[in-house]
C-alpha cells in the first residue's frame, strides 16, 4: 500500500504534521491529493517513525472535500504543541506502483498561498528525483511534451521538487 508519515513542504523545508485531531477524514484528503486511492487508516503516534525538522501543521481539520491538505483548517504554519512522537501518517489503498519512486509523499509540495498542492511530479523513476515529468492541470495529471525541453527546464523541475 501507499503509506507513510505525512510531510509537507513549506518555507523551502520539509516538515511533519501533528496527529492532534488527525483521523480518517484528513487521511482521505492526503490519499486523494497524492493519487494513492482511498484512506484505509489515519496513523497516529509516529507509527511510521519520527520525522525531523519543523512540525508544520497541527490541529488539522478537513471537511473531506478538499483537494489538498493545505485547504483544510489548521493552526498557523509552524504553530503547534507537539513533539515528533505525534507525527501523523496515512495508509491508502493505492499500491507503491501508483506512488512516485516507491514513496507517495516525497515530491509533493504544499503551497499555503495557492488553492491546491503540488503541480509537478516525477513518475516511474528509480528515485524520488528521477522519472517522467507530469503536471496537474484541471484536476488531472498529464505528461509534458519534450519539444524545446532542455537542461534549463529540467533544472526548474528539480528545484521545484527539492531535488537540487
Amino acid at each position: 500500500h501507499c503509506s507513510g508519515r505525512v510531510e509537507v513542504f513549506y518555507g523551502q523545508r520539509w516538515g511533519t504534521v501533528c496527529d492532534d485531531d488527525w483521523d480518517l477524514v484528513e487521511a482521505e484528503v492526503v490519499c486523494r491529493q497524492l493519487g494513492c486511492g482511498k484512506a484505509l487508516s489515519a496513523a497516529r503516534g509516529a507509527s511510521f517513525g519520527q520525522g525531523s525538522g519543523p512540525i508544520w501543521l497541527d490541529d488539522v481539520n478537513c471537511e473531506g472535500t478538499e483537494a489538498a491538505l493545505s485547504q483544510c483548517r489548521a493552526t498557523a504554519w509552524g504553530s503547534h504543541n507537539c513533539g515528533h512522537g505525534e507525527d501523523a501518517g496515512v495508509v491508502c489503498t493505492g499500491t507503491h506502483h501508483s506512488c512516485h519512486g516507491g514513496s507517495c509523499g516525497r515530491p509533493f509540495q504544499t503551497d499555503p498561498e495557492g488553492p491546491s498542492a503540488q503541480i509537478v511530479r516525477l513518475v516511474n523513476g528509480s528515485s524520488n528525483c528521477s522519472g517522467r515529468v507530469e503536471v496537474f492541470h484541471e484536476q488531472q495529471w498529464g505528461t509534458v511534451c519534450d519539444d524545446s525541453w532542455d537542461l534549463t527546464d529540467a533544472q526548474v523541475v528539480c528545484r521545484q521538487l527539492g531535488c537540487g
